[in-house]
Parts: structure tokens; C-alpha cells; sequence
């Protein structure tokens, strides 16, 4: 396909059978972990890449840096010999740098451009590379113009040529802008340039690799590139080519002794060829790997590439042109591996952000990095997906069902939600600044809202669900055909002594999680309120005004201290109640970490997984902390074993395959799997401790250690009697977890706390248990039950239990993990996790509270209205507790959500006739 046409050929139908991608796949250790769409931003990079740095830096660490170039001076020359035979050059012709950019400074450096000369530059240009041009024309008085497009996107060739009668410095263009796919015909251009004898800069960086680049045929003075991209190479890599005619009239503006040789006092000479524009500072392990990667590509050919991601391109344009709510945003010159789209009514940082969540990697680029382009056609940020030789026809299917997917529920929900709002960091939960006035909490039936009461806030865990981690691949609620229920999600709360409260340790770093300048999300959050002052609780007299609040809520594991931080932050005087001082381990919420995962048994928890991971995105944002880590999951049985797991972006996989997916995991033949790759680990702890501070911030009444003894009627509202006084409240939300039946009698009866344990196991090759050799797991074992796991994470050993065990009294302290318990759990170690030899670091014991069919039950209490509960989460509760702290706000302040009547009470079949402890 010639790349000087107006609108290059369509792609072949079907890619050449010698392009082997399942090889290619096999060959590149992140396509294990997630559908990657980024090769415009920064692609895979294969083994052998890999393996060529890390050689090198291991040579280095054994020879010095000086003695292992040397001994490796042969291979690095092979490095300008590929990249001249990649663009026909030669090698004398090459400068290897560390970036496009500072191959276009060096080059524009070498041109000295001065007052009056014209540069013309396309509508492509890059950002970096704008924004020299502009300094230039500011600084040293250059005349900059910028050409227009025509109809198609490419460059008005016309145009061209008219400015080109006039004398001009320099004519540059982008032969694939980052904004499109467009393709731009160069060859047309470096024709035009050369017949008016002005030299021709390209920018290769988004071609290279995935289009053919002949530096002859498109008669370029400069081509600059960068490694990272489509070649496939290390970050940090580059390379630029100058003519030997134009270098032969320019000189490095800031020569280096890499590229000149200091001969006198007073005189220097640069060196002949290209390498005069390099630096004798440079990583040789990164050039190194750079070369591999070309070599690569020249033995695939860049021909074969191109035919091959051109048509997957087209396969993606022509999928989501039949999504609803989906634009296309390329222009019709597209041609090349990358394609951008924008979705209706949303910010595509929040389409991307979901993207990822269900294992997508794409990006998006905003306006200010094209504005000639982006910006002259009215767009101010695109989604970006960018595909290469390791993509198939699978990922493309698969992406075009997520989003046809997503936008079916987004849909559905819209009509029960309208507040799909954005989040930024200053703790708020929802759209809003920080400093806008206070709303207050008006609760449905009241005659004045109250405000927000007062504060002091830090999370301790009793609520139900504890496990949010692992996936079994049995029924999280009614699944045909399967026998018995069990449980869905079977990651127990591990225990750990330590506080949860604020300014204790995180198991995770604090690094900032997703970028501030959220969009839309598709979470329901509340509307935000300023923290503001706020009485301290510990300054409030008894029997004052401070026994009284707008909701109680019961509980402060992940769902309650969820649901007391959204209602504060909407206004609400909230009193958040623990019956156990914090840092307890007695109920479901403590511990390290959790696992969040996509895979469900059934549809109808699709939704509910989609706002979870965006109200952890919330939350991250809110709390200015990485709460979430994606690793993957693999979630295995026996083959033809009933019941299996399924949701967007996961796909079935043999024993074969899991091994190469999760090397640390080992399953016999006979295993099948399901591999969810937007599974990863929740920082439990971090996750508790940011709850706790953010309701404090926002006036929560935080009281550990004060036990309810009952609650009735009281009016138009509720009392609360505790063992250290009565408390009043318009609404209750109770989020007991193991004490759910103590509180609300109706559900003693189908609820059932049992115990389970935990190990963090050690081991003499800890990679193998940690991400990415090993991600968020479980394996149900015939005749054992559901073995489940959590890699070694945050300084903790590999996590593992098992997701059922007998029944506990809750009002019993829970003993240790037992011989017999712990032997259990370290034989099934020994067999699925061979390389967890270690010692056992921790042993952790917590308990589940489980329900009917493996549901939860959420909303509000038949016949008692003002009393609304999260609780016998199952086991698989954790991963959604900001959602249905969200949930709970909503539906204290009257509000419906028609998308929670699967897990409504009335579901689990509690009737309106109230129970013993409703009172009169």
C-alpha cells in the first residue's frame, strides 16, 4: 500500500497466515494480563526486549558500565545497522537519542533558524514539536504557518505548493498525528519540498513500526522517531536521521564529545556522521533492547505489520460504528493501527477509566496535545485505541462488546440514576468545589433538614461481607443449573492487630490513584458538601443536642463506614456506631486486603460490578490514595464441574494456558479456568483508614466501643438505645454484619455466620506469588471446597483460605486458627501454589455471614421504612462496599434504586410484619 495517496488502500481482508499472532501473544508477557490497546502511547514490548536490558544491566552490575559496552560494542553497532534498513539509511546516518523530542531539538538546534525564515508545518504536528516552533517564532523571530487540511484530514497539498512559491526553511509533518489514525501523504510532500528545495522533517513517531518509512521514496532531509511506540522498543529510546547532504551544512548547536573531537586549544571538529548529534551519556541496556526490537520488526515486515494492524483498525472503526452512543472521531484518511471515538454525554477519561476496569488498556488525548488538529475540529479529548501485532480479531470483538455492553447498562441505569457525576480530590464524593455552600440533608418526611452534625471518624471493621476478594465459580445468587450454594466470593477480612483508624500504616502506597480531573463517572455518589467546622464530639455534652442526628448507622466495616461518609459529605448529621473498640478482629471488614473481580455467575450482577469499580475510583480520588491494584484473576474447576463464572472481558481457558497466564498457580489437566483480567486486590486496611478520615473531615460522630442494645419506633423517626445512652435519629442504617440477626430478628433465621481462616504463607521465591506471576485466584477443589488466594502484596505473603467452615456464635470471641486448621490449608498450598514454601507469616481467623442463594441484603426494612440495611454479604460483600454505601445514602435521602431489587430484603423473602425488635 503506497503511503503517498490521498486515501491509502483499504487493508487486505484477512492478515498474511505468516503473521503468527498466536506466537506473537505468547511472546509478549503483558498480553496475559489485559486486552492492550496502547501501542500508540507506549506498546508491549516482547521477552526478547525485555531480556536485552535486564542482560545488559546485569553485565553492567558483574563488568562496570565502561567494560560491558565494550564488550558489547559489536552488538550496539548492529543497532544502527537495523535502524538504517528499517527507513533505507545508512548507518552513518543514524543517531541513536532518548527521545523523539530531543531528536527534533538537536535537529531543529543544527538548522540555526533565524528572524524571517518560514517554517511550514501540517496540521499533524505534535504537541512538543508545536510548542518548540512556537518558542522559536517568539524567540528568535521565525515565521510559523500553519497549513490546513482538506476534506479528507491530510494536508492541503494545494496549499502546499502555493506557500512553497515563496521562499521557506523548512516544510515538517507528522506522518500519523497522536490525535487519529489518519495517515498523512508524505511521500506527496517530500515531492513538493524537494522541487522548491526546502528539506522535509518527518515526525515517524506514530509510523514507525506499524507503516513503512523509506527515507529515499519520501525525499526526507530529518526523520526523528521515538522507540516506545510502534517499534516496540524500550522507553527512553529514540533515534533521528539527517541527510548527509543537510548535515553536511549544519552542525550539533551544543556539541558533545560523543559526536566531536576537542583537537585544540581553541578548535574542535564534529564527526562526519549522524552521531555527531548524540551524547556521550546514554543507557546502553535501553539502546540495546531498542535494537532487538527492530530486529523484530525486520524479520516480521513492517509490511506485513502494517497489513495486519490496518485491518484490525478497520474491524474496530466498522464495530463501533454500530454502537449506540459511540461517534467515531477519525477522519476519513485513516489508515493506520490507531482509532479514537468519543462516547455521548461523557468525558472520555470516565469511558477509558471503565475501560480499564474491565481489563481494556487504552488512553485518551486531549486538545492540548494537537490543537491544530483537535482543536480545529472542536473535540477536546478523544478515547485513543491503538492496535499492533500481538491484537487479534478477539480483542477487537471483545472491546466492541464491552462498550456495547457498558452502554446498554449505562442506559438501563440512567433512568434510575441521574447523578453520574465527576469527583475530585478534596475529599468530596461527588461533583461540586470545594468551599460551595453546604447542602443540608433534607430526609423524606421531615419538616426542616437538619444540618451536618459533628465529627470525629475512623473505620473499624464489623461489617458483613468480608470477602471481596476471590471469585468462586459457584452461584453469587440464583444460577440455572446449579446444585448447591455456595459461596460466590469467598475472600474472608484477614486480621491484623493494627489500628484502622487514621495515620495507620497502609499496606499500599499512598501514590495518587486515577488523575484528578475526573469526568462523569457512572457511580451514584451523593452531591458534595463542604467539610467546614464542626463541633467535636468529645466536646458535646450528654443529653444534648448531640444525642440526636439525621441517620445512625450501625457498623463501621466497609459498608457502614461507607455509608456514614456519603451521608455526611450530602449534609447528614451522622452518629456512626461500633460495638467493639477499633482495630477489633472479631468481625468481616479487617485485615490486609480483598480481592475485586468482574467475573460473576450471572448477568444480573453486571451492573453492580460496574459501579463498584467506579466507586472505588471514587474513593481513590476522594481519598487521594491507590486503593486499587489490578493483577488479574484466574478462577478455576474441574472440568464439567457445574457452575461457572463469566462478565465482561473474561474468557475460558485451559490448564495450559492458566499456567502461562499465572506461573505461580499450578493446575493439573482435567482444570479449566476463567481469567478475568480487571481482577486485582483492594488495600483493605488503606481503604478502611481513608473511609474513616473522610468521614471525620466531614463531621461524622464516630463512637467505637458503644454496643446497641435495641432500637424501636419512635415517632416519625428511630431510638437507639446503646450501653452508654439513647439516641434519636430520622433514619437507621444498619450495617452489623455477624450481628445483623441480634438487631433486625426478622433475619436471624435465614442468616448464618460461620468462621473462617486465613494464612500468609512465605517463600524462598516470593516472584513467583506476586503480580504479575501470580494475581488474585481461587480453585475449587473436588471434595475439598473453594481454595481462594490473594497474591503476595504490600509486604504480606500469598493470602489463601478456604470459603466455607463451620457455624460461630458471634457473641463468642473467636479463637486462634487451630493445628488442624492451618495443616488443611497448607497441604492444599503445597499442591496449587508450589513456590509458597515459606513459613506461615500470619494466621488470621473472620467470619461470614451468609445468606439464601449467596445474595445480600440491601435497601430498605419491610414495613419500617426508616430503617435500611447493608448486611449478610456472603463472603463476596468488600469489593462493593463504597457502591452501596452510596446506595444506602440514596436511599436514606428517598430516593429510589430499582437496580438493588434483586438484593432487596423482600428478596430473601422478609416479610413487612415487623419483628421483636421493631418495637411498638
Amino acid at each position: 500500500m503506497s503511503t503517498d495517496t490521498a486515501v491509502p488502500n483499504p487493508p487486505p481482508t484477512h492478515p498474511s497466515p505468516t503473521l503468527d499472532v498466536t506466537a506473537l501473544r505468547a511472546a509478549t508477557p503483558g498480553m496475559r494480563h489485559a486486552h492492550h490497546m496502547n501501542a500508540a502511547g507506549a506498546a508491549l514490548p516482547s521477552a526478547a526486549t525485555l531480556a536485552a536490558v535486564t542482560d545488559h544491566l546485569h553485565l553492567e552490575s558483574l563488568l562496570g558500565g565502561y567494560e560491558a559496552a565494550e564488550a558489547l560494542a559489536d552488538r550496539m553497532e548492529r543497532v544502527y545497522r537495523s535502524a538504517a534498513r528499517l527507513i533505507g539509511a545508512e548507518p552513518q546516518d543514524i543517531a541513536l537519542v532518548d527521545s523523539a523530542s530531543t531528536a527534533w531539538q538537536r535537529a531543529l538546534g543544527a538548522l540555526r533558524l533565524k528572524a524571517g525564515d518560514r517554517v511550514l508545518a501540517s496540521p499533524s504536528t505534535y504537541v512538543s514539536s508545536a510548542l518548540h516552533l512556537l518558542e522559536m517564532r517568539d524567540s528568535h523571530g521565525i515565521v510559523l504557518e500553519v497549513l490546513p487540511a482538506d476534506a479528507s484530514g491530510q494536508i492541503d497539498l494545494g496549499a502546499l505548493e502555493t506557500a512553497l512559491r515563496e521562499p521557506a526553511a523548512l516544510v515538517t509533518i507528522a506522518h500519523v498525528p497522536t490525535s487519529s489514525g489518519l495517515v498523512e501523504p508524505v511521500a506527496a510532500v517530500g515531492a513538493l519540498a524537494a522541487r522548491a528545495g526546502v528539506p522535509l522533517l518527518l515526525d515517524a513517531t506514530q509510523s514507525l513500526g506499524q507503516l513503512p518509512v523509506d527515507v529515499r521514496e519520501m525525499r526526507c532531509g530529518i526523520v526523528v522517531a521515538t522507540g516506545r511506540k510502534f517499534l516496540r522498543g524500550p522507553r527512553g529510546t529514540g533515534l533521528l536521521y539527517v541527510d548527509p547532504e543537510l548535515r553536511a551544512i549544519t552542525r550539533p548547536a551544543a556539541p558533545d564529545v560523543r559526536g566531536a573531537q576537542w583537537s585544540s586549544a581553541y578548535q574542535y571538529e564534529v564527526v562526519s556522521g549522524a552521531r555527531r548529534y548524540e551524547t556521550w551519556e546514554s543507557s546502553h541496556a535501553l539502546r540495546l533492547g531498542l535494537g532487538t526490537a527492530l530486529d523484530e520488526a525486520l524479520d516480521l515486515g513492517v509490511a506485513l505489520i502494517r497489513d495486519h494492524v490496518t485491518e484490525l483498525a478497520e474491524r474496530l472503526r466498522a464495530g463501533l460504528s454500530g454502537v449506540p452512543g459511540i461517534r467515531r472521531t477519525d477522519p476519513t484518511a485513516a489508515a493506520s493501527g490507531i482509532v479514537t471515538f468519543l462516547r455521548e454525554d461523557e468525558d472520555p477519561r470516565q469511558t477509558v477509566r471503565d475501560l480499564r476496569a474491565t481489563g481494556f488498556r487504552l488512553t485518551t488525548v486531549p486538545a492540548s496535545h494537537g490543537q491544530w488538529d483537535l482543536g480545529r475540529r472542536g473535540l477536546e479529548r478523544v478515547a485513543r485505541a491503538s492496535l499492533h501485532v500481538y491484537n487479534s480479531a478477539d480483542d477487537v470483538d471483545a472491546l466492541v462488546a464491552a462498550l456495547t455492553a457498558r452502554e446498554r447498562r449505562r442506559r438501563g441505569a440512567g433512568e434510575a440514576t441521574s447523578e453520574t457525576v465527576s469527583r475530585t480530590a478534596s475529599g468530596l464524593p461527588s461533583g461540586g468545589t470545594p468551599g460551595s455552600p453546604t447542602p443540608t440533608f433534607a430526609v423524606p418526611g421531615s419538616a426542616t433538614p437538619t444540618s451536618a452534625g459533628p465529627g470525629s471518624g475512623s473505620a473499624t471493621p464489623t461489617s458483613a461481607g468480608p470477602g471481596s476478594g476471590s471469585a468462586t465459580p459457584t452461584s453469587a445468587g440464583p444460577e440455572p443449573g446449579s446444585a448447591t450454594p455456595t459461596s460466590a466470593d469467598p475472600v474472608p477480612g484477614s486480621a491484623t492487630p493494627t489500628s484502622t483508624g487514621p495515620g495507620s500504616g497502609s499496606a499500599t502506597p499512598t501514590s495518587t490513584g486515577p488523575e484528578p480531573a475526573s469526568a462523569t463517572g457512572t457511580a451514584t455518589v451523593p452531591e458534595p458538601a463542604s467539610p467546614g467546622p464542626r463541633t467535636a464530639a468529645s466536646s458535646r455534652p450528654t443529653g444534648s443536642a448531640g444525642d440526636r442526628a439525621d441517620v445512625i448507622v450501625v457498623g463501621a466495616g466497609i459498608h457502614g463506614s461507607s455509608a456514614a461518609w456519603q451521608l455526611a459529605a450530602r449534609g447528614a448529621s451522622v452518629i456512626h456506631l461500633d460495638r467493639f473498640p477499633m482495630g477489633h478482629t472479631e468481625g468481616s471488614s479487617h485485615g490486609r486486603t480483598r480481592m475485586i473481580r468482574r467475573a460473576y455467575p450471572a448477568e444480573i450482577w453486571d451492573g453492580l460490578v460496574d459501579t463498584a469499580y467506579n466507586a472505588w475510583h471514587e474513593l481513590e480520588l476522594a481519598s487521594g490514595q491507590r486503593l486499587v491494584t489490578t493483577t488479574g484473576g484466574l478462577y478455576a474447576r474441574a472440568a464439567g464441574a457445574p457452575g461457572t463464572l463469566r462478565g465482561p472481558g473474561c474468557e475460558n481457558v485451559d490448564h495450559a494456558r492458566a499456567a502461562e497466564l499465572f506461573p505461580g498457580l499450578r493446575l493439573c489437566e482435567g482444570f479449566s479456568a476463567v481469567h478475568d483480567p480487571a481482577a486485582g486486590v483492594i488495600d483493605a486496611q488503606a481503604s478502611l483508614t481513608a473511609l474513616a478520615a473522610l468521614g471525620s473531615a466531614h463531621g461524622v460522630d464516630r463512637r467505637d466501643g458503644c454496643a446497641v442494645l435495641r432500637r424501636r419506633r419512635d415517632g416519625d423517626g428511630v431510638r437507639v438505645d446503646t450501653d452508654q445512652g439513647v439516641l434519636h435519629a430520622d433514619r437507621l442504617v444498619v450495617c452489623a454484619g455477624p450481628w445483623t440477626g441480634e438487631l433486625l430478628p426478622a433475619f436471624a433465621q435465614p442468616l448464618s455466620v460461620v468462621r473462617i481462616v486465613n494464612l500468609h504463607l512465605g517463600s524462598s521465591r516470593r516472584h513467583l506469588l506476586e503480580p504479575p506471576l501470580l494475581g488474585a485466584f481461587s480453585v475449587d477443589v473436588p471434595d475439598v471446597g473453594l481454595l481462594y488466594g490473594i497474591p503476595a502484596f504490600g509486604g504480606a505473603g500469598v493470602k489463601i483460605g478456604l470459603d466455607h467452615g463451620p457455624p460461630e456464635d458471634p457473641s463468642v470471641p473467636a479463637g486462634p486458627v487451630t493445628e488442624a486448621e492451618r495443616d488443611r490449608l497448607l497441604g492444599l498450598a503445597s499442591r496449587f501454589l508450589p513456590a509458597a514454601d515459606g513459613p506461615v507469616e500470619e494466621t488470621i481467623t473472620c467470619r461470614y455471614t451468609m445468606a439464601p442463594k449467596n445474595r445480600f441484603a440491601v435497601g430498605r426494612l419491610p414495613g419500617e421504612d426508616r430503617v435500611l440495611m447493608a448486611a449478610a454479604c456472603s463472603g463476596h460483600g468488600f469489593k462493593f462496599g463504597p457502591a452501596l454505601g452510596a446506595a444506602l445514602a440514596d436511599l436514606a435521602e428517598g430516593k429510589e434504586r430499582p437496580d438493588l431489587d434483586f438484593l432487596s430484603p423482600a428478596a430473601m423473602g422478609i416479610t413487612d410484619r415487623p419483628g421483636p425488635g421493631a418495637g411498638a
